[in-house]
């Protein structure tokens, strides 16, 4: 009893260590967004600001045509666009190509799977030629479908190897038992299979988002315009050539990192079970 109980104490003093070590970032970048600029700069650093400064919010918030706020926000609409339109066709080229890798036997179905898997793990600047080279000829550099597009060559074979792996751990038993009542294979797929594989499928699509959202050296070289231009992309150019307000640095890191945090907590359960194990709820 002692050793287990000793054995818990370090676990939660571990966890306490690992989340402030993960926290104290978050928490300096808060406090940075809201200190004056002449704190963050100050030598030695102030660690508790002098006074509460706003004005950076304010900015983003309020600030009018061709203002770092006007940029920020047209880059908030355009990283929603691209992160919905993203998960979206992720998903559904995902839920199908997954069940007929999990499901169907064909000839090179492994072989297949592990090519679209290798274009994952390609480095991304790699592509970055061919892709300038293919959107110049389609007429689709610094838009918002072009820059879809290729986001969704990046984000496609990450929800293939999920979804594949979570559908094979679904038992053969529940669909064949569909189709005797005699449900087609689709029909199997839409009303055995997803229902039971929705851990898995709220965990693909939740990191298909954090991909999108997230993505940076695609959105920095496809992209040149107010018109296309996503998150990442607006917040790196807050840093000036001579000068850098970090403090505004930090309150577009902050609005940017709220949406993905509602999200990951809203369907926490899920993503932790989808990731987890495959329990097929019947």
């Amino acid at each position: 009893m002692r050793h287990q109980r000793r054995n818990s104490i370090l676990l939660h003093v571990a966890a306490i260590i690992v989340a402030v070590l993960i926290l104290l970032p978050f928490a300096w970048m808060v406090e940075a967004s809201f200190a004056p600029q002449r704190d963050l700069v100050s030598r030695p650093m102030r660690w508790i600001p002098s006074e509460i400064d706003l004005s950076r919010y304010v900015e983003i918030f309020q600030g009018g045509e061709g203002s770092v706020g006007s940029t920020f926000r047209a880059a908030m609409v355009n990283s929603t666009i691209v992160a919905v339109s993203v998960v979206a066709i992720a998903m559904v080229v995902g839920v199908l190509g997954a069940y007929a890798f999990a499901r169907l036997r064909f000839p090179f179905r492994k072989a297949t799977l592990m090519v679209f898997l290798a274009t994952y793990m390609l480095p991304q600047i790699a592509l970055l030629i061919p892709l300038y080279f293919i959107l110049n000829a389609l007429g689709m550099l610094n838009t918002l479908v072009g820059l879809i597009l290729v986001d969704s060559s990046l984000v496609i074979p990450f929800t293939l190897w999920i979804l594949s792996n979570y559908f094979v751990t679904i038992p053969d038993e529940l669909e064949e038992a569909a189709r005797i009542d005699g449900t087609s294979r689709v029909g199997a797929l839409f009303r055995i299979i997803l229902p039971s594989a929705k851990p898995g499928i709220f965990a693909a699509m939740m990191f298909a988002f954090l991909l999108a959202w997230d993505e940076f050296m695609y959105a920095l070289i496809f992209t040149s315009s107010d018109a296309a231009k996503t998150l990442p992309v607006a917040i790196s150019e807050f840093a000036g050539r001579y000068t850098t307000d970090f403090g505004l640095v930090a309150a577009g890191g902050i609005l940017a990192a709220i949406p993905p945090i509602v999200i990951a907590v809203i369907f926490q359960r899920y993503v932790v079970s989808g990731m987890g194990v495959g329990a097929v709820k019947g």
